[in-house]
């Protein structure tokens, strides 16, 4: 898939795995998408309008690129869905033990399942901040557990899984659900500290994975299912902005862009999206600054503390 050599056409200095701070997976999978299909081309796009954007934030008064951004081979493993996921988790892990900032671009939401793995497996205490519109609990859905319908249930029994946004569901996810830890759109809406909220049900290492399907259609319209009453463009901003100030945002991936030949301004929201996430991430830190990702090299694999531990400081 990687016809683009570099992330957002930046100078080959910044571009070196040795020294980039920062790694992006590509993961142009679609294999278990039931309506909407077309995010396997989601990786193209975002790579393609990233080339397009300015490289100076404004808000942070930033250019995170020059923290060094490697792209990595895009992960092509489609033989099933159980075989794509395995490879996402051994491709992960292997650049987390490098002491890279790991992000993943998708795909479909089935992705994260072995990203979500790998973080756990080497960072403990990990919080999965999942924005999303849709639940994904399913233990099994399509005769596999490893669908997009299925992308969190995993993460449900073995970390502290907290939701945002979540305004679709099937009755069976209730069975999986923390309601202390799901924040329905609904709810959201008339709440004014629902940002504080959330921050608070997080442990100290969060890995968020974010299905662009949580913004509202009116802003990004190109995803798989789109859902009405979905988050806005500036409180997904200052909701992001809290959670990467306030913990240790270990890594994270954006899934499920389904881009269309007519309007680019989807691709362009996701390519902003990924490239604000980078900048309050290293917001103040040098670029000769050294990164220490901080995992654990000795933690046992298998659960990690169950979603209903107590809140870390």
């Amino acid at each position: 898939m990687n016809t683009i050599k570099n992330y957002a056409g930046i100078e080959d200095k910044f571009a070196q795995l040795e020294t980039a701070k920062i790694v992006l997976i590509p993961v142009p999978y679609d294999g278990t998408s039931t309506w909407g299909k077309g995010a396997d081309k989601g990786p193209k796009a975002f790579l393609e309008a990233s080339e397009n954007m300015e490289l100076y934030d404004i808000e942070t008064a930033s250019e995170v690129y020059k923290q060094g951004v490697y792209l990595a081979n895009a992960i092509t493993e489609d033989s099933s869905p159980e075989a794509m996921v395995n490879a996402v988790h051994k491709t992960t892990k292997e650049y987390i033990k490098r002491n890279k900032f790991v992000t993943l671009f998708g795909g479909e939401h089935s992705i994260s399942i072995g990203t979500i793995r790998a973080f756990n497996e080497c960072f403990n205490n990990l919080t999965v901040l999942h924005i999303d519109a849709h639940a994904d609990l399913r233990k099994t859905y399509d005769g596999t557990p490893y669908n997009h319908a299925c992308a969190v249930h995993e993460a449900s029994q073995n970390t502290n899984l907290v939701q945002v946004g979540i305004r679709s569901m099937d009755a069976i996810e209730n069975t999986y659900m923390d309601q202390e830890k799901t924040f329905f759109a609904h709810d959201m809406v008339n709440d004014e500290f629902w940002m504080d909220k959330v921050v608070e049900s997080l442990t100290n290492n969060v890995f968020i994975t974010f299905d662009l399907d949580a913004f509202d259609p009116s802003i990004m319209p190109s995803t798989g299912t789109p859902e009405p009453g979905g988050l806005l463009w500036y409180e997904t901003l200052e909701f992001l902005k809290q959670v990467f100030e306030e913990k240790n945002v270990v890594g994270f991936d954006i899934v499920e862009l389904c881009p269309n030949t007519v309007d680019k301004s989807s691709d362009f929201l996701a390519a902003k999206l990924y490239y604000k996430m980078l900048s309050y991430k290293f917001n103040g830190q040098d670029t000769d600054e050294d990164y220490d990702n901080t995992y654990n090299t000795n933690k046992k694999e298998g659960n990690n503390i169950l979603k209903f531990a107590d809140n870390e400081d």
